[in-house]
């Protein structure tokens, strides 16, 4: 797995876009992906309740921007790149693996490709992680992550907000409340509020419908 070269010529982009608000947060228990729901074609609303948070493994997970084509033949392939190196090592890959995959994907076909991403994941050892690969490719670990159309709206907010080792319920409201504000301002997100909690007790995935938000 030192090189991985793909061609992805063939994909289509720019048809179906994920105008999107996307973040993961570690806290002290763990970390947790969210996102809004709306996938946008143009002006058009293609989908309002798009699952943009998807399983690598089975406690690493990535939120998706950008193309939707783009976006899910990546993790696709990522996810193959997981799977082989367990069956070739025995052992399950771990969350930067899994994001410098991404950034070499990524990276290699920058021109071909509009895709953001952020990688998450939980274990034992290292405890909670976040990686972001930008458009463009470049590869960054930090403490939360923000990505997305939408994150333009709150880099101030989150910044302000953001305490290390929060509580689950503290995280869930600090990312609760700044998709909510992301998906105010921003016209192509919206839809609900998707959330993936990766801790050791295993994997909570959360929904948060416009009611439960809108004040939040």
């Amino acid at each position: 797995m030192d090189t991985i070269s793909v061609d992805v010529t063939h994909l289509k982009k720019g048809e179906v876009s994920m105008g999107t608000s996307i973040m993961a947060v570690t806290f002290k228990d763990g970390v947790i992906l969210g996102s809004d729901s709306r996938t946008t074609s143009g002006a058009y609303i293609a989908n309002r309740v798009t699952d943009k948070l998807t399983q690598l493994q089975d406690k690493i997970w990535c939120c998706r921007s950008g193309s939707a084509a783009d976006t899910q033949a990546v993790a696709d392939m990522v996810r193959y790149q997981m799977d082989l190196y367990q069956s070739m090592n025995g052992k399950e890959p771990g969350t930067e693996l899994a994001a410098s995959v991404f950034q070499e994907i990524c990276y290699n076909n920058k021109d071909m490709l509009t895709a953001g991403i952020i990688i998450a994941g939980y274990d034992q050892k290292k405890g909670g992680q976040v990686f972001v690969v930008p458009l463009g490719g470049s590869l960054h670990q930090d403490e939360y992550a923000i990505s997305g159309s939408g994150s333009a709206f709150i880099y101030g907010y989150c910044k302000k907000n953001f305490k290390p080792d929060m509580t689950k319920e503290q995280t869930i409201n600090f990312m609760k409340s700044s998709l909510s504000q992301a998906i105010r301002w921003d016209g192509s997100s919206g839809g609900v509020i998707r959330m993936v909690v990766l801790t050791a007790n295993g994997i909570e995935r959360l929904i948060f419908y416009p009611e439960e938000y809108v004040n939040a």
